[in-house]
């Protein structure tokens, strides 16, 4: 077994960082080819010399079987990396969703469509998910759409204190956004501005000109 020690030691490593969870001796053995004693020998003997190297990780035993963890003296950058916020990834069309929502707040569901051009069910939904967005109430009109606006957590990923901080936009350029999201989108521009008919929830009834444009919703993506 010695001659092997270091390919046991990889054996083992790799197993254990690939499971996450505790992993028994018998099972390990299974794996590497060993007895169960000789499981316990090698993984012991591997966690030894994570501690002597001073590693980052840790192999700790629960009973008879070994879990990889990190170790106490890199808590403080663990716990750094973890309160971080996560980068999530953005379709363009989410992208351009959100600004529209940002600076007409509060602003349904139709009205953004009529700028974009587009359906943006899809784009909408993905947002509220990841908390940018939130129902905002409903406009006091036939129907009672549901109102959106940006939420607490949009101004943490986007490092504001306040919508007040977003950069100013002209008439043109909002002009402009949506010429371009109608030669982008042509099929679905015409179903989207037709007339909207109020569903039973109070929504706008608008699914059968949705599905066109969230198939095309994968067009590129962004880091916030």
């Amino acid at each position: 077994m010695a001659e092997r020690i270091d390919e046991y030691f990889a054996a083992v490593e790799a197993v254990l960082f690939a499971a996450g969870d505790p992993v028994g001796s018998e099972t390990l053995a299974g794996v590497i080819g060993v007895t169960p004693e000789e499981a316990a020998q090698i993984t012991e003997a591997l966690a030894k010399k994570y501690i002597e190297e001073g590693r980052g990780l840790r192999i700790i035993r629960l009973e008879d079987s070994y879990q990889m963890s990190t170790s106490p003296e890199t808590s403080e950058y663990v716990t750094a990396f973890l309160m971080k916020p996560k980068k999530t990834a953005l379709t363009a069309v989410q992208l351009e969703t959100l600004s529209i929502i940002a600076y007409k707040q509060p602003v349904t569901r139709s009205e953004i469509e009529n700028i974009r051009g587009v359906s943006c069910s899809h784009a909408i939904n993905k947002l509220l998910d990841l908390d940018l967005i939130t129902e905002a109430g409903r406009l006091d009109a036939p129907g009672r759409p549901i109102l959106f606006a940006t939420t607490d957590e949009f101004l943490r990923t986007f490092g504001l204190s306040s919508a007040t901080e977003l950069p100013a936009v002209s008439p043109e350029q909002m002009e402009d956004f949506r010429q371009q999201a109608e030669e982008e989108y042509p099929d679905a521009a015409a179903a989207v501005i037709a007339e909207e008919i109020p569903g039973e929830e109070g929504e706008f009834a608008q699914e059968a000109a949705e599905d066109p444009a969230e198939n095309r919703e994968a067009s590129g993506e962004a880091e916030v």
